[in-house]
């Protein structure tokens, strides 16, 4: 069973990394993903060995909280938002009043407003700040530390009160000069505050897509009970109830149209922003909007089975899932904590033990980067432990991969691309092959009139006797004649003697004339040459059609199913990046060859069975190559599995989108290429980010260690680290 869970409270990557841990140290759990940027949890687990509370136990045992709704609304997000600034506010104004005592100190030859009370006033001011706008850090991290799990705030804790206690200490220690510490904690804690706010701005941009494609849904429904119309809301509509929609609303859920028809928008399924007409019959898919016309419909899936709802899953499964790439800053962050205090630790006792040394280091530093030279004895010990405790920011590593992730996948789910998971957008950028199934991918899936042959007769006169003949066949080839007669607004005639001859034709009488319809060894068989007509050998590929009365053969029709029409751009558009496309068809080896050719394919795999789909993939991946392959239909589940990327067409069948790892919602081809620039961007933007996370933490704790940076310039570092990382993701959306 798999269940998404809200948690409230997560500050930083240790947080996230604590809680994963504590989940996948539960028997019966087989997957956990905690996803910091979300503040969701994604659990398998087996029912018959764990159940839900103590799955939630595992959670609040760190001293998290657990949401009643799993994503967060855009009003929580707000609420969020606004509760960061406000404490972001307060505590700056705090900070304000510091420096206004702090600043005197640090001028040659001045001695602060009150001379030594200056301290105790700024220390004063910290401790408000501490224990106001900034209570929420110290509470967490009491139950971080607790629950056995250090985290961020633990860092900040130590960082922030070591600086509050050098007050009453320089009591006893008179070399200490207290004005230069008692101020720290408040500016430490403002720059904090203003990081976590700043990053929830970001993160509430990254993770839109989510917000709005819940906000998509319809919220309520208009169902007939017991003859009367009434209005439910929508958990309270089952799969089997008619419901109604009016011109203007939304269709509440997925269903099938009983009576009516309608102009419908499908855009947020399809991406197409013309109407489409429904009618008796056709399905519905719920949060479009009907445009001008009354429906009745009969609910065929509800609630977490609908269209919507497995687009939603499909995108937050994307999310919560880890590239490759990310499993180094996993692992990085699930120790950093305890290693950083170790560090601080270190740190203070070479201070102590080895002033000189580190001072020699100091000044080496300050040769060729201008920074301020440390103190000495254990003002400056004190200041570097301060320093590397503040500074040290697993949240940078831990925001570098899921912010990315979140901002890509809500980008593709805007454009129809629906990505499963984070391995398959790493995975898309190295595809050097490209297989593409025929039927329904390359081609439209349907038979079409593509051309008619006659030497004598119009064409609208040919199609109107095949039209009459046909009229009555639900064959493909029949119905892709009827479908043209109809197009061009031609009817059919009134039959006499009819009679279909299976596998073979039809032979009618029109106005006391016989007519008969079928393939050439039908002709044959009727004592007509199929060669009387010279055939167009560039429609080798097309099924063909002859037409004859008592006189000999009078026309001849040619039915394929058609090409796409973006079909050449986009195979022109792989090779120009270095994709070899590959055509797998059942047809024999001349038709799949024209069909190729056509689209500018050069490799085909022709006379391929359902079953041996799955084999040709092998064999390519077996020589080395990187294979997505594309295909809609049952048959190519198999194969989509066994590809490095399986790329479902959105109009297919379920099992093969279920199968696939990226599904192309509206089936356009044109969206192939776009998927690999989308993949080669966020991964881009990943490893961008993970470099300037670790590169920050390589450069920032050595220069903290070795006194050369100040606390307070030390945690406005490690703020703007995080605020980077994020910002960075976002950027992404300008790209599309």
């Amino acid at each position: 069973m798999q269940i998404q869970i809200g948690i409230d409270g997560m500050h930083c990557a240790s947080c996230s990394a604590n809680v994963e841990r504590n989940l996948k140290d539960l028997k019966g759990i087989s997957a956990a993903h905690v996803n910091l940027a979300l503040e969701e949890a994604m659990v398998e687990f087996d029912e018959r060995k764990v159940n839900k509370d103590e799955i939630f136990k595992s959670i609040t045992d760190l001293g998290f909280t657990i949401r009643e709704s799993v994503h967060l609304g855009e009003d929580e997000q707000i609420k969020k938002m606004h509760e960061a600034r406000r404490g972001m506010t307060f505590s700056w104004i705090i900070t304000a009043i510091v420096m206004v005592f702090m600043i005197p100190h640090m001028i040659p030859g001045m001695h602060g407003i009150f001379g030594v009370a200056d301290a105790w006033i700024m220390f004063g001011l910290s401790m408000i700040a501490v224990l106001f706008p900034a209570r929420h850090v110290y509470i967490s991290a009491m139950k971080s530390i607790k629950g056995g799990a250090a985290n961020m705030d633990v860092l900040i804790a130590l960082g922030t009160l070591s600086s509050l206690l050098v007050a009453p200490l320089s009591l006893i220690v008179k070399d200490i000069r207290p004005h230069d510490f008692s101020g720290i904690a408040a500016m430490i804690i403002s720059f904090h505050l203003t990081g976590r706010y700043l990053e929830s701005r970001a993160r509430g941009k990254a993770s839109e897509a989510i917000r709005k494609l819940i906000s998509l849904g319809a919220k309520t429904a208009i169902i007939i009970e017991d003859g009367e119309e009434q209005e439910v809301p929508i958990h309270r509509i089952k799969a089997g109830d008619v419901f109604i929609v009016k011109p203007g609303s939304k269709v509440p859920t997925d269903g099938v149209i009983v009576s009516g028809t309608s102009s419908l928008d499908e855009s947020i399924a399809t991406g197409e922003s013309m109407p489409v007409t429904r009618e008796v019959g056709d399905a519905v898919l719920g949060a479009t909007i009907n445009l001008d016309g009354y429906f009745q419909a009969r609910a065929t899936r509800v609630g977490s089975d609908t269209f919507l709802s497995q687009v939603i899953k499909m995108v937050s499964e994307a999310q919560h899932s880890k590239v490759p790439i990310q499993l180094l800053a996993d692992k990085v962050t699930a120790i950093f904590v305890p290693v950083v205090i170790v560090l601080a630790l270190v740190v203070f006792s070479s201070w102590m033990i080895f002033p000189n040394f580190m001072q020699s280091v100091a000044r080496f530093i300050t040769s060729f980067i201008p920074l301020a030279l440390p103190t000495t004895g254990l003002a400056a010990a004190l200041m570097a432990t301060i320093a590397t405790l503040v500074i040290a920011c697993p949240c940078a590593l831990g925001l570098a991969t899921p912010t990315a992730l979140m901002v890509g996948s809500g980008i593709g789910a805007n454009n129809g691309i629906l990505i499963r998971s984070g391995e398959a957008l790493q995975r898309m950028k190295d595809v050097d092959t490209v297989v593409f199934d025929k039927t329904g991918t390359l081609t439209h899936g349907k038979p079409e009139l593509i051309r008619i042959q006659s030497s004598w007769l119009s064409e609208d006169d040919a199609l109107k006797i095949a039209h009459s003949l046909e009229n009555s066949s639900e064959h493909p080839l029949a119905t892709a004649i009827n479908n043209a007669a109809q197009e061009r607004g031609i009817t059919h005639m009134p039959l006499k003697d009819f009679n279909a001859i299976a596998g073979k034709g039809i032979r009618a009488t029109i106005d006391d004339k016989s007519y008969i319809m079928g393939s050439a060894n039908w002709m044959k068989e009727q004592g007509f040459d199929p060669d009387s007509i010279e055939l167009d050998t560039t429609l080798a590929y097309a099924g063909r059609m002859y037409l004859a009365d008592e006189n000999g053969i009078m026309a001849l029709f040619y039915v394929a199913d058609t090409i796409k029409e973006e079909a050449q751009k986009i195979v022109r558009q792989l090779i120009s990046r270095g994709i070899k496309p590959y055509m797998l068809s059942g047809d024999n080896d001349d038709t799949a060859r024209a069909i190729a050719r056509s689209c500018g394919i050069e490799e085909v795999m022709a006379n391929v069975l359902p079953q041996d789909k799955a084999g040709k993939i092998a064999e390519l991946q077996n020589s080395g190559k990187v294979v997505a392959m594309i295909g809609d239909g049952i048959n190519d589940a198999p194969a989509l599995k066994q590809a490095d990327i399986g790329i479902a067409m959105g109009l297919g069948t379920d099992i093969a989108i279920e199968a696939a790892d990226i599904t192309i919602l509206r089936g356009d081809l044109n969206l192939i290429p776009l998927a690999q620039t989308l993949s080669i961007e966020t991964f881009t933007k990943i490893r961008q980010n993970l470099f300037w996370a670790f590169a920050y933490n390589l450069i920032a704790i050595p220069l903290a260690a070795f006194g050369v940076l100040h606390p307070v310039i030390a945690e406005m570092a490690m703020a703007l680290s995080s605020v980077t990382v994020v910002t960075n993701a976002n950027l992404l959306k300008k790209k599309f």
